[in-house]
C-alpha cells in the first residue's frame, strides 16, 4: 500500500514538470520555414533606388531585404519576417508592400553598377549602422534627397509612372509558378463564408385573413395637464355676527327705610341718583314734597 502511495505522487509530480523537449515547439504548425542561412559575420546591405528605403543583401543568392524594422524573405510563394536575420522567422499573411517598389532586375544593376543607364556608386552599409540609423534616415529621406541612392544625375521618377510600374510588377509576381502552385493549394484570403445551418421546418398553418374594415378612430382623452379647469362655486362670505350688548345689571343700592305710617309713592322705583353728595337737606326737601295723609 505504500509503494502504491509513493508511485502515484511520483507519477503527479512528473505531468507537472514541464519536458525540455516541448520548450522549442514553432508555433508556425504545418507551414514549413524556409532554411536557416549561415552568416561568417553581420551581412552588409545596401539601399535600392525608387524604394521607400528598402535594403537587401546583395552577396546571396535568395532575396533578403530589411523594411520598417524587420527583414524579409520570400520562399515557395510564401512570405516571412523577422527581427533577426538569422533567426526567429514566422509567417506573413500576404505580400508585403514595399516588394511591388523593387525593380525584379536590381541583381544586373549591381553588377554593373549602373541603374537605368546611370552610374550608381552604392555603398554598402554594415548591419549595426543599419539599425542604428533607419529611423532617422527614413524620416528624412535621407537616400532620396541627399544622396539620390548614390545614383549619378538621376531623377526620381514621377508618382504616375511609379504606380503603373507597381501594377506590372505585380502582375509579373502573380504569374511566378511558385506563387500560383500556393493559390491552388490554399483558398483565398478572405473572410470564410459561415455554414449555413438548416432549421427545422414549422407546421406552417394558414393565418386567418385580417378584418381589412376601418377601425373608428378613438379619441384619446388629454392628458391631465391638458384639461380646461372648472371653477367651482365658492361659498358665500361669512357675515360677522352681531355682538349683543346685554344689559348691564345696575347697581342695587340699599333702600333707606321709610318712616312708619308712610306708604311709598308710586315713583319709589326710580332709578336713585348717583351722585352722593346731595346731603341730608336734599333728602328732607324731597320729603317735604310728598303729601302728607
Amino acid at each position: 500500500m505504500k509503494k502504491l502511495l509513493i508511485g502515484s505522487i511520483l507519477l503527479g509530480m512528473g505531468l507537472f514538470i514541464p519536458a525540455p523537449a516541448s520548450a522549442g515547439i514553432n508555433v508556425n504548425v504545418g507551414i514549413s520555414l524556409p532554411p536557416l542561412i549561415t552568416f561568417v559575420a553581420p551581412p552588409e546591405l545596401i539601399v535600392l533606388p525608387d524604394t521607400p528605403d528598402v535594403y537587401v543583401v546583395p552577396d546571396l543568392e535568395s532575396d533578403l531585404f530589411f523594411w520598417d524594422g524587420w527583414w524579409w524573405r520570400p520562399w515557395e510563394g510564401r512570405w516571412f519576417r523577422s527581427h533577426y536575420h538569422d533567426r526567429g522567422w514566422r509567417r506573413y499573411n500576404r505580400v508585403p508592400d514595399f516588394y511591388y517598389d523593387v525593380d525584379p532586375g536590381w541583381r544586373g544593376f549591381y553588377r554593373e553598377r549602373s541603374w537605368q543607364g546611370h552610374r550608381w556608386d552604392y555603398e554598402r552599409i554594415p548591419d549595426r549602422r543599419l539599425r542604428q540609423n533607419w529611423r532617422g534616415w527614413n524620416n528624412n529621406h535621407y537616400w532620396e534627397k541627399q544622396r539620390s541612392w548614390g545614383v549619378q544625375g538621376y531623377q526620381p521618377r514621377p508618382q504616375p509612372q511609379r504606380q503603373e510600374l507597381r501594377q506590372q510588377r505585380q502582375e509579373q509576381y502573380r504569374q511566378r509558378p511558385e506563387v500560383q502552385r500556393l493559390q491552388r493549394e490554399q483558398p483565398p484570403q478572405g473572410r470564410r463564408p459561415e455554414p449555413q445551418v438548416r432549421r427545422p421546418q414549422m407546421d406552417q398553418r394558414p393565418q386567418p385573413q385580417q378584418d381589412r374594415r376601418p377601425q373608428p378612430q378613438v379619441q384619446r382623452s388629454q392628458p391631465p395637464a391638458q384639461r380646461p379647469q372648472v371653477e367651482r362655486p365658492q361659498p358665500p362670505p361669512q357675515r360677522p355676527q352681531q355682538q349683543v350688548e346685554r344689559p348691564q345689571q345696575r347697581e342695587q343700592r340699599p333702600q333707606q327705610a321709610q318712616p312708619r305710617g308712610r306708604e311709598p309713592r308710586g315713583d319709589s322705583q326710580r332709578p336713585q341718583s348717583q351722585e352722593r353728595g346731595g346731603g341730608r337737606d336734599q333728602e328732607r326737601d324731597r320729603d317735604a314734597e310728598r303729601p302728607s295723609r
